[in-house]
């Protein structure tokens, strides 16, 4: 038996094809497992974590929308129960103006100390459709600069940075701020409002990943493979082979 996971993610659409417990499926032979280490784990879950919001990016987000940076004045040393209360009035600021403006507000953000020290928020933030949004924002956020970049689409290298591990400067920096409030810092968030990446699960008994790699992936109506999505290969932990890849949608033309 074998589960395929499909995730549709607007105008595309994600596969995982794996094998289900122990044994997998007839004609399947089981490649060689080994043990998985403490680091192996944590860059698994790392990996499963840039994976889910890299998803959930793509799910509520559009291009064109804004990647904001709030900082403050050079040289501002606050601490994490201002830093943390400035960041509630802003959210509470966006969240009746854009009210205001139909729009329903939403966002993923990254919480960060700079490796001199300054902290500072980015944030992922919809654009309201014929207003200057950048002005909404800076005006939002008294404390200081608003810099603001396009979301090009490449959701991966957004989800990436908000998910990463912090750098070896960045820990220097934690190390001056009490222990029991750095977890506040360097952490990352979505609001509750964000449509969540949940699969279609489909489960068969018969087919193996072995004949679907020798008939060809066959895309959906409406859709291409890329090419360059295939991932074949055998899980080292498991022993038992795996295919996942991406359809995207042809558009009109």
């Amino acid at each position: 038996m074998y589960w395929q996971d499909k995730y549709i993610l607007r105008d595309t659409i994600e596969y995982e094809i794996k094998f289900a417990g122990k044994y997998g499926a007839r004609g399947e032979k089981r490649g060689k497992k080994k043990k998985a280490t403490p680091e192996t784990i944590k860059k698994q879950n790392q990996a499963n974590r840039l994976k889910k919001m890299r998803r959930t990016l793509q799910l509520n987000f559009d291009k064109g929308d804004l990647w904001v940076t709030l900082k403050y004045p050079k040289g501002t040393r606050k601490s994490i129960k201002d830093f943390e209360k400035d960041i509630r009035n802003f959210h509470s600021t966006m969240r009746r103006r854009y009210k205001a403006y139909g729009q329903e507000y939403k966002f993923a953000e990254r919480h960060e100390v700079g490796a001199l020290g300054g902290l500072h928020m980015h944030i992922l933030l919809p654009r309201i459709p014929n207003i200057n949004t950048t002005d909404v924002i800076q005006s939002a956020w008294k404390h200081g600069q608003a810099n603001f970049e396009p979301c090009d689409g490449r959701y991966g290298d957004l989800a990436a940075y908000i998910v990463k591990e912090p750098t070896e400067e960045v820990e220097k920096q934690l190390s001056l701020f009490p222990k029991e409030e750095r977890g506040k810092l360097v952490r990352y968030s979505t609001s509750r409002n964000l449509i969540r990446p949940e699969p279609e699960r489909k489960e068969y008994s018969r087919r193996t990943v072995r004949k679907l790699i020798l008939d060809g992936i066959k895309p959906s109506r409406g859709y291409y493979v890329e090419e360059d999505s295939i991932v074949i290969g055998i899980n080292p932990y498991t022993g038992m082979s795996f295919i996942h890849y991406t359809e995207r949608m042809v558009k009109d033309g």
